[in-house]
């Protein structure tokens, strides 16, 4: 019998769940402009998609009337990038995104700007207005 006293032993994070309004329009962030792989989901009782990085997914659900709202209510506005929820992804270079992600269109909250560790990080909105980091390191 394990010993209730001792951390429970957590070695990996699987997924982050999203609740979103447009299954589309979160695919086309998450596949089209971050580079994700949509990969095949089993047949819930409710809208959704998976996509794949690395060894971590992204589980989105689409809104309806028994889930969560989409999205996060808008942070104050003195409120720091980092000092909001968020979920962070690491790319090769912090900056090259940047210039992909803004050509894309996609909304800017923070950044560029050098973590204290040396990393590059920059903070955007997804199209439900969840917080997304971007970084590279050194």
């Amino acid at each position: 019998m394990a010993d209730p006293s001792l951390p429970v032993g957590v070695f990996s994070l699987d997924h982050v769940t999203l609740v979103v309004a447009s299954l589309e329009r979160s695919r086309h962030f998450y596949v089209d402009i971050l580079g994700m792989k949509q990969v095949e989901r089993p047949q819930f009782r409710f809208p959704g998609m998976w996509f794949q990085l690395g060894n971590q997914q992204v589980h989105l659900i689409e809104q309806h009337e028994r889930s969560a709202a989409a999205g996060f209510p808008a942070p104050p506005a003195n409120a720091t990038p980092g000092g909001t929820f968020h979920f962070a992804f690491e790319v090769a270079d912090c900056k090259v995104a940047m210039e992909s992600m803004l050509a894309a269109g996609v909304t800017l909250r923070g950044g560029p700007s050098l973590r204290p560790d040396g990393c590059v990080q920059s903070f955007w909105f997804d199209p439900d207005g969840h917080v997304v980091e971007v970084f590279s390191r050194g």
